[in-house]
């Protein structure tokens, strides 16, 4: 199995001013680096409002341009997605737990499905926040007022807290909205990838922020899931927010990370 990994070398540095901060090469979480108040690119190019590193890079209530398009991306996902439509750092935290290197690896690999080649979905059915679709909308889900022009607002089979489903029915149950997350599960899934079930827990609901982040739906998760759901909230202290002012030596860590391919998948794979 070849793995191409492609990593591009910008034109010119990227020159951070922090301050109170120490100079290190560690990787470290979110929280731990200072949010600059501006970057200046090439020496000509100022951007307000950074926020590269740390929590920031979730905050959907700054008035800017990014935030604009996230806010139209989630409305066109609440919109649309209706029950009927349907490693490093890790690494070195937790060095015996190789199949949770790999899981940190490929998780966003679904992300695919934005090229051509794999049907070149739009924006809003790949990326963002995952949720429950049949039961009742939780307000922690990010945008929650564009639920108003759901099809399935309309529905009050929809509109209670368990839904269609029954209490402590698991996740394996419920149906989520459509997105990278459960694409690249079920590629590791029909593929008949070996990784553990955590594995592919997090795979799979990485995005389900509601869940991890807020303790939203716990009701609808059985043990499995509740002891599954440890892991990805291991894996969320990574995700996103772990930076390093160095960077990976790619050459270096490859030969690690296809030896982990090999043994948690076979060598073809079916997209």
């Amino acid at each position: 199995m070849t793995v191409c990994i492609e990593q591009s070398v910008p034109d010119s540095e990227v020159v951070v001013e922090t301050k109170n901060h120490c100079d290190t090469n560690e990787l470290a979480l979110d929280g731990e680096f200072v949010v600059p108040d501006q970057t200046v690119v090439g020496g000509d190019f100022d951007q307000p409002e950074v926020n590269a590193f740390g929590q920031s890079f979730r905050d959907y209530d700054v008035e800017t341009e990014r935030q604009k398009q996230v806010e139209e991306c989630y409305r066109l996902n609440h919109i649309h997605q209706t029950y009927d439509y349907t490693a490093e750092a890790i690494r070195k935290d937790y060095p015996d737990e190789d199949w949770l290197h790999l899981t940190a690896l490929i998780h966003d690999l679904g992300k695919v499905l934005l090229l051509p080649k794999f049907g070149e979905l739009p924006q809003w059915a790949v990326v963002g926040d995952t949720h429950p679709l049949g039961c009742a909308f939780d307000d922690s889900i990010v945008h929650h007022k564009y639920f108003k022009e759901n099809p399935d607002m309309n529905n009050p089979a929809y509109q209670t807290k368990n839904g269609i489903y029954s209490e402590g029915c698991g996740l394996e149950n419920v149906v989520i909205s459509w997105g990278h997350d459960d694409y690249m599960y079920l590629v590791a899934k029909e593929n008949g990838s070996t990784l553990p079930e955590a594995g592919l827990f997090i795979i799979r609901y990485h995005s389900f922020y509601p869940l991890h982040r807020s303790g939203a739906y716990k009701h609808l998760m059985n043990e499995e899931d509740a002891e599954n759901l440890k892991w990805l909230q291991i894996f969320n202290k990574y995700d996103l927010y772990s930076k390093s002012k160095s960077r990976v030596d790619v050459e270096k860590v490859k030969p690690y990370y296809l030896s982990l391919i090999k043994k948690y998948f076979p060598e073809k794979l079916r997209w």
